[in-house]
């Protein structure tokens, strides 16, 4: 099971009916590595600190680079403070890797469009993992999926929720709350700042 993978290929395939915010789904795709390094064993949680474990192979080539990029020494690194530096452009990433294992293929389009055509999931095993998982609403992808911008909150997602009971994934989830309402807080503010500068700009 790959949680990670299966959120790039469900957002892929929502993608017509979501706007979907590239950084809210870059740190949503680091939650669904961390999920996916703790069912390898490749890391536990003290709290809300990642303590790494022993190096193994998880014969994904991202979840692998997510496991070499851990913090190795202490003071081990916080929750969201890996969403951040690992979440950058992760987006981008897996988009990449899906096309180039053969999971995605560029939708048809004019032959001289001015912009590439977006990638669509092909249909394949991984591809229908990843919907049975979505449309049974497996608590975690719902919520990583809720995170990202292509599931709405509903009551459904409040039911779903208190199904989460345990500790480490509730902490991941938290941190992942945190930072996408910090990020939007951020959008938000440079919102203001251009609107002020184009005020002041047409006030010349």
């Amino acid at each position: 099971m790959n949680t990670a993978r299966d959120l790039a290929i469900v957002t892929l395939d929502t993608a017509s009916d979501h706007t979907v915010e590239q950084g809210d789904l870059s740190l949503a795709l680091a939650a669904a590595e961390m999920f996916d390094l703790l069912d390898a064993h490749a890391l536990v949680l003290d709290g809300d600190l990642i303590t790494p474990s022993a190096q193994a192979p998880t014969g994904d080539r991202l979840l692998d680079e997510a496991a070499s990029a851990l913090v190795r020494q202490e003071p081990y690194e916080s929750v969201e403070d890996w969403l951040w530096r690992r979440g950058r452009g992760l987006s981008a990433a897996y988009v990449e890797d899906l096309e180039r294992v053969g999971l995605t293929a560029r939708a048809p389009g004019p032959r001289f469009a001015l912009r590439a055509a977006p990638s669509v999931p092909v249909d394949s095993a991984a591809r229908r993992q990843a919907d049975e998982r979505w449309t049974s609403g497996e608590p975690v992808l719902a919520a990583l999926g809720t995170a990202a911008g292509i599931r709405d909150e509903s009551g459904e997602d409040a039911e779903e929720a208190e199904t989460l009971t345990d500790e480490t994934v509730t902490t991941v989830l938290a941190a992942l709350g945190n930072a996408v309402m910090e990020l939007e807080a951020v959008r938000q503010r440079r919102a203001i700042e251009d609107a002020a500068f184009d005020n002041v700009w047409r006030g010349y």
